[in-house]
């Protein structure tokens, strides 16, 4: 049975795209307003499901990271389709969704929501609508697990190996010294879980991110208050930039969480599994040009050029800008695509894409 939500794809999601969707299974679950955006724009929650263990997921709290944003919506589907283990999940977990906290940056594509503030450096201040909201929220539910959904760059190998960090997963640290507390150990047996399965889809692309303790973002703080909370990036898969592949391994991912939260299978796992997940190291450019001296036509010596999309709303959606971001000699990166311009088929590729050609005879 198909569960991807076909009507919302794509890089630009905002809450126009989600309405169609949420109205359709408001006739077998709870679609309310939790509350307006700085923009008046309503802030929708999602609440299904019977049973003791309490769980809130939000996404999209940075308006351009839409991707976990597609997998709640396939995530509803399934259960408003009542796929596999749904049933069951439902009579013993209580779910709350925010599928878009941050409706405003949705629709303008930015990080920051309309007052020009990030949402997850807030958690402390609440000095924005959208975080009182989900703060509300928190407080009302009293949740046994949380789960913090973003997007992440397409710089993250997992390790220092030449593969992507297609997902990365994070159990925030509960205080500077990072200490494994009671909460942060059941968020890490969640994760490893997940990473048990996704290993089957995405072998050796799941990475772990940076667990520097920042009380500001939402994550640790909500880790200190004893919640665990799991953070989940969703990345980037091999051609993938509209992140469809990735869309569906967020969603395995959190079907196998729900699952391991529902059942009790977590516990199996240990604080060690969590470790051995390799942390992110930031390795990949977009594209990396070997021998780039080549294509600009200056006599320059040997070099290569590294170069990453910038994301632009426009009125066609998303388009991807290249920018150089590093030159040199560069042994230690990866490219998403690598070109050689010693090799004459790589040489004629880079010089029909007008973007990258103008690049170099610019700089």
């Amino acid at each position: 049975m198909a569960i991807k939500v076909n009507s919302v794809s794509g890089r630009y999601v905002h809450h126009d795209h989600l309405r169609p969707f949420l109205n359709k299974i408001k006739t077998r679950f709870d679609v309310s307003q939790a509350g307006l955006s700085t923009q008046n724009n309503s802030i929708d929650k999602v609440t299904l499901g019977e049973g003791p263990v309490k769980i809130l997921m939000w996404s999209q709290m940075h308006g351009n990271e839409s991707t976990t944003t597609k997998a709640i919506l396939d995530l509803l589907n399934s259960f408003f389709l009542g796929t596999d283990t749904s049933d069951e999940l439902l009579k013993r977990l209580n779910l709350t969704i925010l599928p878009m906290l941050n409706p405003d940056g949705a629709h303008a594509y930015t990080r920051e929501n309309a007052n020009k503030v990030d949402l997850n450096r807030d958690a402390q201040d609440l000095s924005q609508a959208e975080s009182v909201i989900l703060k509300r929220e928190y407080e009302a539910l009293a949740p046994d697990f949380c789960f913090n959904l973003h997007d992440q760059r397409t710089i993250y190998s997992a390790g220092p190996s030449p593969k992507p960090a297609t997902l990365s997963f994070l159990s925030p640290a509960a205080d500077p010294s990072r200490e494994v507390t009671g909460s942060r150990l059941s968020a890490m047996k969640v994760i490893s879980s997940m990473n048990r399965e996704l290993q089957h889809w995405i072998p050796g692309q799941v990475g772990r991110y940076d667990d520097a303790f920042n009380p500001n973002c939402v994550g640790d703080a909500y880790q200190m208050s004893g919640t665990p909370t799991i953070l989940v990036e969703a990345g980037h898969y091999p051609e993938d930039y509209n992140r469809e592949k990735t869309r569906m391994f967020v969603y395995k991912a959190l079907w196998t969480a729900l699952e391991a939260i529902a059942f009790d299978t977590y516990h199996s796992e240990s604080e060690t599994n969590y470790f051995a997940i390799p942390e992110n190291k930031k390795l990949f450019f977009d594209f990396l040009i070997r021998n780039a001296q080549i294509l600009d036509k200056k006599g320059l010596p040997p070099y290569s050029a590294g170069i990453l999309f910038r994301e632009e709303l426009n009125s066609d959606g998303i388009r991807f800008s290249p920018y150089i971001e590093k030159e040199g000699t560069l042994p230690e990166y990866y490219g998403h695509q690598t070109f050689d311009c010693t090799n004459k088929e790589d040489l004629e590729k880079l010089r029909q894409n007008e973007d990258i050609t103008r690049l170099f005879l610019n700089s």
